[in-house]
């Protein structure tokens, strides 16, 4: 009986002690890959038979179950047109204040800038028209080189951040997203460390990103632009050890770019304090914002110094995480910066195909698009899938038809997608197969045709996917499969379709040009008078009743 009692007796500690391994397991599979939806309050009986249906589903970057209502939506190019020239729309050249819709140009197309928040009306902020940028030291912008003039999304964006205002910029793939905060950051940190002289190095400037291939793609820019002046840089991701992690941290990497789960581990460990990070970034903030990372990233930056800067990018701005945003800016009404259209948008630059094919055709209508675009056998090819096993069975049908192929999924170890990665670089193997993860981590300037062998969940993930080519003013062409089983998206495809000017197949049509309402993740999609970015639910709790 006594050692029963002791038992129960440390049945709490150890089941305490389960909780916190079980958890640090689960932020490591997180830099992964992105993880599940945050789960709705209310759960109705249809959406628990559509979980039970695809129970058996991997979809490689989580599984997301979304209510939807369905609602009638008309696009008319005419009605954009007359909203453009109500409000305005300047040729370049012309002299305006920055909240106002500015003209921009980027070979033949024309871009919309839309500027707002605080202070946006000042006329101090104007945009740049080149890389004269003040206090800005030489070595910073050698990264600049070739570029004749700064891209809309930078002009902007710098004279706002460099002078330390928090900032939410949204432009498309491809756009000079990484240079726009990159450089501000590191202007900010040269800046701090002049201050600190003699104290001991410690991170300022700290970026987060939702993949360990975005990540990687960040650190490459930020230690061209920070390498030259002596910023330190360090990026840390979770499947690969953290020995080397360690010691960069340890000698006094200024810079952090990092995935949440591996940034928590480290800092249980009391390997990196953030303490003295006062420029932060949320780069994608859009999926680490609506897709599960809001626990970790309030985690992490409450850690930070309560006087920082705020910087958040991304290609789509979903109206869902648009309050969610507001909670770690400092101030009550960010500058905004949006470059194109407000709505959902893909880069103007990708010639967009679409094919609507019957599932059990994809196959040979995949080998015979390859014969098209990847002739050569050279030039660089990335499709997409949506499966981690769809990826393997298609890299290994490839393989054994003669094609030079590698695959990046998140089964794969860090190594072996990075390996695969570098392959698709220095074109070893120019035809890679690439689930979600790769969408928004890829930015190789030279990928010619991006071919989308599934189509994604969610129509943002479309174009991120797409804007893997047509980057930094080049143009690309995108293929894509459209099945049946994809027809809940076909309305928001069209009106994506539509707004870049391409041909809408009239097979694409037939699945009308309805567009499912994304509900509310707090009020669920019955409440149309309520909008998807509304205050926190509160949970309540029903005590058992006595009958009276």
């Amino acid at each position: 009986m006594v050692a029963l009692g002791n038992m129960v007796a440390a049945e709490p500690a150890l089941q305490e002690k389960k909780g916190k391994k079980k958890d640090k397991k689960k932020r490591e599979r997180e830099d992964a890959e992105v993880v599940e939806a945050a789960p709705i309050v209310v759960e109705t009986e249809e959406k628990k038979r559509k979980k039970k249906k695809n129970k058996n589903k991997e979809v490689d970057g989580g599984d997301e179950v979304v209510a939807e209502v369905e609602e009638e939506v008309v696009v008319e190019k005419t009605k954009k047109k007359k909203k453009q020239k109500s409000e305005g729309v300047s040729a370049p050249g012309s002299e305006k204040k920055a909240s106002a819709v500015a003209a921009e140009v980027t070979g033949n197309e024309k871009l919309s800038v839309v500027v707002t928040g605080n202070g946006s009306q000042d006329p101090k902020f104007k945009k740049l028209e080149n890389f004269n940028l003040e206090g800005v030291p030489a070595t910073v912008l050698q990264c600049c080189q070739g570029f004749e003039r700064p891209s809309p999304i930078q002009a902007h964006a710098w004279p706002f951040l460099l002078a330390g205002r928090d900032l939410i910029g949204i432009a498309a793939t491809g756009s000079g997203k990484t240079l726009a905060f990159g450089i501000p950051a590191m202007k900010h940190v040269l800046d701090k460390v002049e201050k600190k002289k003699g104290q001991k190095a410690a991170p300022i400037c700290l970026v987060l990103a939702p993949t360990r291939e975005l990540a990687q793609q960040i650190a490459d820019v930020l230690e061209e632009s920070g390498g030259a002046c002596g910023v330190g840089t360090v990026c840390v991701y979770g499947g690969t050890p953290k020995g080397p992690q360690r010691s960069a941290l340890k000698a006094g990497a200024r810079v952090v770019i990092a995935t949440p789960g591996r940034l928590q581990d480290l800092m249980e460990e009391g390997v990196c304090s953030l303490d003295q990070v006062t420029y932060v970034v949320l780069d994608e903030a859009d999926r680490m914002l609506d897709l599960g990372f809001e626990p970790a990233i309030r985690a992490i930056l409450s850690t930070c110094a309560k006087v920082r800067q705020t910087v958040m990018f991304s290609a789509t701005w979903p109206q869902a995480v648009s309050k969610l945003a507001m909670e770690f800016m400092n101030e009550d009404e960010p500058v905004k910066v949006m470059v194109g259209s407000q709505d959902l948008a893909a880069n103007h630059d990708v010639t967009q195909i679409v094919e609507v094919i019957e599932d059990r055709a994809r196959d040979a209508r995949l080998e015979t698009l390859l014969q098209k675009y990847h002739k050569s056998r050279t030039n660089r090819v990335l499709v997409f899938v949506l499966y981690k096993k769809e990826a393997v069975r298609v890299e290994a049908a490839l393989q054994r038809r003669g094609w030079k192929v590698s695959a990046v999924h998140g089964d794969k170890g860090q190594a072996d997608r990075t390996k695969a990665v570098n392959s698709f670089k220095d074109g070893t193997r120019p035809l890679l197969i690439a689930t979600d993860v790769a969408a928004r981590g890829l930015d190789i300037p030279d990928v010619e045709y991006v071919i989308n062998y599934s189509f994604p969940l969610t129509t943002e993930d479309y174009v991120h996917r797409i804007g893997r080519t047509g980057r930094a003013g080049k143009k690309g062409l995108s293929h894509t499969f459209f099945t049946q089983t994809d027809r809940a998206r076909a309305g928001e495809l069209v009106n994506v379709l539509r707004e870049a000017g391409q041909t809408v197949p009239e097979e694409l049509l037939k699945f009308g040009t309805h567009v499912k309402k994304k509900e509310s993740k707090l009020y669920g999609a019955h409440f149309k008078e309520i909008g998807a970015d509304s205050g926190k639910a509160k949970k309540i709790t029903f005590g058992d009743s006595d009958d009276e």
